[in-house]
Protein backbone atom coordinates (compact mmCIF):
# COMPACT_ATOMS: atom_id res chain seq x y z
CA UNK A 1 0.00 0.00 0.00
CA UNK A 2 1.17 3.60 -1.01
CA UNK A 3 2.01 5.41 1.98
CA UNK A 4 0.27 9.08 2.45
CA UNK A 5 2.68 12.33 2.27
CA UNK A 6 2.44 15.74 3.08
CA UNK A 7 2.49 17.37 -0.68
CA UNK A 8 3.55 21.06 -1.24
CA UNK A 9 2.00 22.17 -4.39
CA UNK A 10 3.17 26.08 -4.82
CA UNK A 11 1.17 28.01 -7.98
CA UNK A 12 -1.48 25.15 -7.10
CA UNK A 13 -3.98 27.29 -7.54
CA UNK A 14 -2.71 28.07 -11.32
CA UNK A 15 -3.59 25.80 -14.70
CA UNK A 16 -1.16 23.04 -14.19
CA UNK A 17 -1.41 23.38 -10.19
CA UNK A 18 -5.12 22.70 -9.94
CA UNK A 19 -4.66 19.82 -11.95
CA UNK A 20 -1.88 18.33 -9.91
CA UNK A 21 -3.27 19.18 -6.68
CA UNK A 22 -6.51 16.89 -7.84
CA UNK A 23 -4.20 13.99 -9.18
CA UNK A 24 -2.20 14.07 -5.48
CA UNK A 25 -5.55 14.00 -3.59
CA UNK A 26 -6.64 10.98 -5.93
CA UNK A 27 -3.73 9.13 -4.89
CA UNK A 28 -4.69 9.74 -1.31
CA UNK A 29 -1.87 12.30 -0.35
CA UNK A 30 -2.30 15.50 2.15
CA UNK A 31 -1.95 18.31 -0.38
CA UNK A 32 -0.81 21.94 0.98
CA UNK A 33 -1.71 24.54 -1.81
CA UNK A 34 -0.11 27.92 -1.81
CA UNK A 35 -0.52 30.46 -4.46
CA UNK A 36 -0.42 34.35 -4.65
CA UNK A 37 -3.19 34.01 -6.94
CA UNK A 38 -1.49 36.78 -9.57
CA UNK A 39 -2.40 34.00 -12.06
CA UNK A 40 -4.07 31.49 -10.43
CA UNK A 41 -7.60 31.49 -9.10
CA UNK A 42 -9.42 29.58 -6.24
CA UNK A 43 -12.00 29.13 -8.93
CA UNK A 44 -9.35 26.29 -10.06
CA UNK A 45 -9.06 24.99 -6.55
CA UNK A 46 -13.13 25.71 -5.48
CA UNK A 47 -14.15 22.53 -5.87
CA UNK A 48 -11.16 20.88 -3.53
CA UNK A 49 -11.90 23.34 -0.72
CA UNK A 50 -14.01 20.87 0.89
CA UNK A 51 -11.84 17.55 0.77
CA UNK A 52 -10.35 16.71 3.90
CA UNK A 53 -7.07 16.33 2.68
CA UNK A 54 -6.75 19.51 1.13
CA UNK A 55 -5.67 23.03 2.36
CA UNK A 56 -5.07 26.14 0.37
CA UNK A 57 -2.66 29.34 1.67
CA UNK A 58 -1.97 32.75 -0.12
CA UNK A 59 1.30 33.34 0.19
CA UNK A 60 4.13 34.69 -2.29
CA UNK A 61 6.85 32.03 -2.55
CA UNK A 62 9.40 35.39 -2.59
CA UNK A 63 8.80 35.22 1.17
CA UNK A 64 10.23 32.33 3.11
CA UNK A 65 7.66 29.30 4.00
CA UNK A 66 7.86 27.47 7.01
CA UNK A 67 5.99 24.32 6.71
CA UNK A 68 6.40 20.57 6.88
CA UNK A 69 5.82 18.33 4.09
CA UNK A 70 7.68 15.59 2.45
CA UNK A 71 7.86 16.57 -0.79
CA UNK A 72 7.44 19.84 -3.27
CA UNK A 73 6.31 20.93 -6.16
CA UNK A 74 7.40 24.38 -7.48
CA UNK A 75 5.36 25.67 -9.98
CA UNK A 76 4.89 29.26 -8.78
CA UNK A 77 5.86 31.70 -11.73
CA UNK A 78 3.71 33.43 -14.50
CA UNK A 79 4.16 31.49 -17.34
CA UNK A 80 2.56 33.34 -20.03
CA UNK A 81 4.45 36.32 -21.77
CA UNK A 82 1.47 38.75 -21.05
CA UNK A 83 1.59 37.99 -17.46
CA UNK A 84 5.48 37.46 -16.78
CA UNK A 85 6.06 40.67 -18.70
CA UNK A 86 3.92 42.50 -17.04
CA UNK A 87 6.38 43.13 -14.05
CA UNK A 88 9.56 41.58 -15.72
CA UNK A 89 11.24 42.51 -12.10
CA UNK A 90 8.74 40.04 -9.89
CA UNK A 91 8.87 37.22 -12.65
CA UNK A 92 12.51 37.28 -12.07
CA UNK A 93 12.13 37.19 -8.42
CA UNK A 94 9.44 34.83 -8.00
CA UNK A 95 11.95 32.83 -10.04
CA UNK A 96 15.05 32.69 -8.32
CA UNK A 97 13.93 34.19 -4.69
CA UNK A 98 11.29 31.53 -5.18
CA UNK A 99 13.85 28.35 -5.77
CA UNK A 100 15.86 29.42 -2.88
CA UNK A 101 13.07 29.54 -0.79
CA UNK A 102 11.32 26.32 -1.94
CA UNK A 103 15.46 24.66 -1.79
CA UNK A 104 15.94 26.28 1.51
CA UNK A 105 12.63 24.31 2.89
CA UNK A 106 13.50 21.23 1.41
CA UNK A 107 16.62 21.35 3.12
CA UNK A 108 15.43 21.86 6.08
CA UNK A 109 12.71 19.27 6.70
CA UNK A 110 14.85 16.96 3.78
CA UNK A 111 11.93 17.23 1.47
CA UNK A 112 12.09 15.74 -2.16
CA UNK A 113 11.42 19.16 -4.47
CA UNK A 114 10.32 19.58 -8.19
CA UNK A 115 10.85 22.68 -10.10
CA UNK A 116 8.71 23.38 -12.66
CA UNK A 117 11.80 24.73 -15.51
CA UNK A 118 10.64 25.45 -19.19
CA UNK A 119 11.55 24.86 -22.50
CA UNK A 120 12.23 28.58 -22.67
CA UNK A 121 15.64 27.72 -21.21
CA UNK A 122 16.23 26.83 -24.91
CA UNK A 123 15.23 29.99 -26.17
CA UNK A 124 14.93 30.38 -30.05
CA UNK A 125 16.91 26.59 -31.02
CA UNK A 126 19.45 25.88 -33.05
CA UNK A 127 19.19 22.07 -32.17
CA UNK A 128 15.85 20.14 -33.39
CA UNK A 129 14.34 18.83 -31.53
CA UNK A 130 16.04 19.97 -28.18
CA UNK A 131 17.78 17.18 -25.85
CA UNK A 132 18.47 17.91 -22.05
CA UNK A 133 22.19 18.46 -23.19
CA UNK A 134 21.73 21.32 -25.52
CA UNK A 135 22.40 24.62 -24.12
CA UNK A 136 20.35 26.76 -25.71
CA UNK A 137 20.45 30.40 -27.25
CA UNK A 138 18.47 32.74 -25.51
CA UNK A 139 19.02 36.66 -25.77
CA UNK A 140 19.28 37.97 -21.89
CA UNK A 141 18.71 41.09 -22.74
CA UNK A 142 15.07 40.85 -24.43
CA UNK A 143 11.77 41.31 -22.84
CA UNK A 144 11.35 37.43 -22.82
CA UNK A 145 14.16 36.77 -20.77
CA UNK A 146 12.70 37.66 -17.38
CA UNK A 147 11.42 34.57 -17.55
CA UNK A 148 14.36 32.40 -19.14
CA UNK A 149 17.43 33.31 -17.31
CA UNK A 150 15.01 33.10 -14.49
CA UNK A 151 14.07 29.62 -14.82
CA UNK A 152 17.48 28.82 -15.82
CA UNK A 153 19.32 30.70 -12.67
CA UNK A 154 16.64 28.59 -10.86
CA UNK A 155 17.98 25.15 -12.28
CA UNK A 156 21.44 26.33 -11.45
CA UNK A 157 20.29 26.75 -8.05
CA UNK A 158 18.49 23.40 -8.20
CA UNK A 159 21.75 21.76 -9.13
CA UNK A 160 23.81 23.54 -6.54
CA UNK A 161 21.79 22.94 -3.60
CA UNK A 162 22.39 18.99 -4.45
CA UNK A 163 25.90 19.56 -5.07
CA UNK A 164 26.23 21.63 -1.98
CA UNK A 165 23.77 20.18 0.35
CA UNK A 166 23.02 17.03 -0.67
CA UNK A 167 19.36 18.17 -1.19
CA UNK A 168 16.74 15.74 -3.45
CA UNK A 169 15.98 17.12 -6.40
CA UNK A 170 14.07 17.28 -9.93
CA UNK A 171 13.94 19.37 -12.22
CA UNK A 172 11.18 19.23 -15.57
CA UNK A 173 11.26 21.28 -18.75
CA UNK A 174 7.94 21.66 -19.71
CA UNK A 175 6.91 22.46 -22.98
CA UNK A 176 3.91 23.79 -24.31
CA UNK A 177 0.87 22.63 -22.32
CA UNK A 178 -2.85 23.25 -22.51
CA UNK A 179 -6.30 22.41 -21.74
CA UNK A 180 -9.13 23.52 -19.08
CA UNK A 181 -8.60 25.81 -16.41
CA UNK A 182 -5.81 27.90 -18.79
CA UNK A 183 -5.95 31.96 -18.27
CA UNK A 184 -8.54 32.91 -21.02
CA UNK A 185 -6.33 36.07 -21.09
CA UNK A 186 -2.62 34.66 -20.99
CA UNK A 187 -1.46 35.54 -24.71
CA UNK A 188 -0.90 31.70 -25.33
CA UNK A 189 -1.47 30.55 -28.41
CA UNK A 190 -3.86 27.83 -27.92
CA UNK A 191 -6.51 29.95 -25.36
CA UNK A 192 -5.92 32.65 -27.56
CA UNK A 193 -7.30 31.41 -31.12
CA UNK A 194 -10.22 29.33 -28.66
CA UNK A 195 -11.71 32.44 -26.83
CA UNK A 196 -11.14 34.54 -30.03
CA UNK A 197 -12.97 31.78 -31.99
CA UNK A 198 -15.66 31.68 -29.74
CA UNK A 199 -16.31 34.78 -29.11
CA UNK A 200 -16.83 35.70 -32.78
CA UNK A 201 -13.24 37.71 -33.06
CA UNK A 202 -10.77 37.23 -35.98
CA UNK A 203 -8.32 34.56 -35.05
CA UNK A 204 -4.58 36.57 -34.57
CA UNK A 205 -1.70 34.99 -36.75
CA UNK A 206 1.83 36.25 -35.94
CA UNK A 207 4.02 36.25 -39.51
CA UNK A 208 3.65 33.65 -41.59
CA UNK A 209 1.90 30.90 -38.98
CA UNK A 210 4.36 28.84 -40.00
CA UNK A 211 5.97 28.99 -36.80
CA UNK A 212 5.33 25.58 -35.03
CA UNK A 213 4.71 24.20 -31.46
CA UNK A 214 4.16 20.91 -30.06
CA UNK A 215 1.20 20.98 -27.63
CA UNK A 216 0.73 18.57 -24.71
CA UNK A 217 -2.59 17.88 -22.82
CA UNK A 218 -2.22 18.95 -19.36
CA UNK A 219 -3.38 15.66 -18.16
CA UNK A 220 -0.22 13.76 -19.27
CA UNK A 221 2.01 16.72 -18.53
CA UNK A 222 0.96 16.07 -14.46
CA UNK A 223 1.25 12.59 -15.14
CA UNK A 224 4.88 13.17 -16.15
CA UNK A 225 5.48 15.22 -12.81
CA UNK A 226 4.59 13.04 -10.51
CA UNK A 227 6.42 9.71 -12.20
CA UNK A 228 9.37 12.41 -12.00
CA UNK A 229 8.97 12.73 -8.34
CA UNK A 230 8.64 9.11 -8.07
CA UNK A 231 11.83 8.06 -9.63
CA UNK A 232 14.93 7.09 -7.34
CA UNK A 233 17.59 9.64 -6.07
CA UNK A 234 19.70 9.57 -8.62
CA UNK A 235 17.28 10.55 -11.01
CA UNK A 236 17.92 14.38 -10.95
CA UNK A 237 16.58 15.33 -14.52
CA UNK A 238 16.47 17.71 -16.58
CA UNK A 239 13.89 15.98 -18.09
CA UNK A 240 12.00 17.27 -20.97
CA UNK A 241 8.05 16.85 -20.85
CA UNK A 242 6.07 17.18 -23.74
CA UNK A 243 4.24 16.33 -26.77
CA UNK A 244 7.01 15.07 -29.81
CA UNK A 245 4.49 15.83 -32.14
CA UNK A 246 4.77 19.16 -34.03
CA UNK A 247 2.17 21.28 -35.86
CA UNK A 248 2.36 24.73 -37.41
CA UNK A 249 0.63 27.29 -35.51
CA UNK A 250 -1.40 28.04 -38.64
CA UNK A 251 -2.69 24.22 -38.52
CA UNK A 252 -3.12 24.74 -34.73
CA UNK A 253 -5.50 27.66 -36.25
CA UNK A 254 -7.54 25.53 -38.74
CA UNK A 255 -8.45 22.71 -36.08
CA UNK A 256 -9.74 25.19 -33.94
CA UNK A 257 -11.62 26.75 -36.57
CA UNK A 258 -13.36 23.31 -37.44
CA UNK A 259 -14.30 22.43 -33.93
CA UNK A 260 -15.58 26.31 -33.03
CA UNK A 261 -17.30 26.75 -36.54
CA UNK A 262 -15.95 28.02 -39.82
CA UNK A 263 -17.10 31.64 -39.48
CA UNK A 264 -13.76 32.55 -37.60
CA UNK A 265 -11.41 34.41 -39.92
CA UNK A 266 -7.35 34.51 -39.95
CA UNK A 267 -6.19 38.17 -39.12
CA UNK A 268 -1.94 38.49 -39.71
CA UNK A 269 0.26 40.72 -37.28
CA UNK A 270 3.85 41.15 -37.22
CA UNK A 271 6.09 38.03 -35.18
CA UNK A 272 6.83 39.87 -31.41
CA UNK A 273 10.53 39.92 -30.40
CA UNK A 274 12.33 36.70 -29.93
CA UNK A 275 9.50 34.73 -30.52
CA UNK A 276 11.05 30.94 -31.02
CA UNK A 277 10.25 29.90 -34.62
CA UNK A 278 10.23 26.04 -33.62
CA UNK A 279 9.65 24.33 -30.47
CA UNK A 280 9.76 20.70 -30.12
CA UNK A 281 11.17 18.11 -27.51
CA UNK A 282 12.83 14.94 -27.75
CA UNK A 283 11.27 12.53 -25.10
CA UNK A 284 13.75 9.88 -25.27
CA UNK A 285 14.87 10.29 -21.74
CA UNK A 286 11.71 10.63 -20.64
CA UNK A 287 10.34 7.65 -22.31
CA UNK A 288 13.27 5.70 -20.73
CA UNK A 289 13.44 7.30 -17.77
CA UNK A 290 9.81 7.51 -16.52
CA UNK A 291 8.12 4.99 -19.23
CA UNK A 292 6.23 8.15 -20.20
CA UNK A 293 4.82 9.70 -23.61
CA UNK A 294 1.71 11.61 -24.13
CA UNK A 295 -1.07 9.79 -24.87
CA UNK A 296 -4.04 12.13 -25.54
CA UNK A 297 -4.57 13.06 -28.84
CA UNK A 298 -4.77 16.64 -30.04
CA UNK A 299 -8.05 16.74 -31.55
CA UNK A 300 -9.43 14.91 -27.94
CA UNK A 301 -7.52 17.85 -25.98
CA UNK A 302 -8.67 20.31 -27.90
CA UNK A 303 -12.38 19.77 -27.81
CA UNK A 304 -12.32 18.81 -23.81
CA UNK A 305 -10.40 22.90 -23.57
CA UNK A 306 -13.09 24.08 -26.41
CA UNK A 307 -15.76 22.74 -23.98
CA UNK A 308 -14.27 24.37 -21.06
CA UNK A 309 -14.00 27.73 -22.48
CA UNK A 310 -17.47 27.60 -23.72
CA UNK A 311 -18.32 26.99 -20.83
CA UNK A 312 -16.52 30.04 -18.78
CA UNK A 313 -17.57 32.83 -22.01
CA UNK A 314 -21.28 31.77 -21.55
CA UNK A 315 -20.96 32.69 -17.77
Amino acid sequence: MMSRKRVLVTGGAGFIGSHLCERLLAQGHQVLCVDNYFTGTRDNIAHLLQHPQFEAMRHDVTFPLYVEVDEIYNLACPASPVHYQFDPVQTTKTSISGALNMLGLAKRVKAKVLQASTSEVYGDPEVHPQTEDYRGSVNPLGPRACYDEGKRCAETLFFDYKRQHDVRIKVARIFNTYGPRMHPNDGRVVSNFIVQALSGNPITIYGEGTQTRSFCFVDDLVEGLMRLMDTPDDVTGPVNLGNPHEITVRELADRVIALCGEGARLEQRPLPQDDPTRRCPDIGLAKRLLGWEPKVPLEEGLRRTVAYFDGVIRR
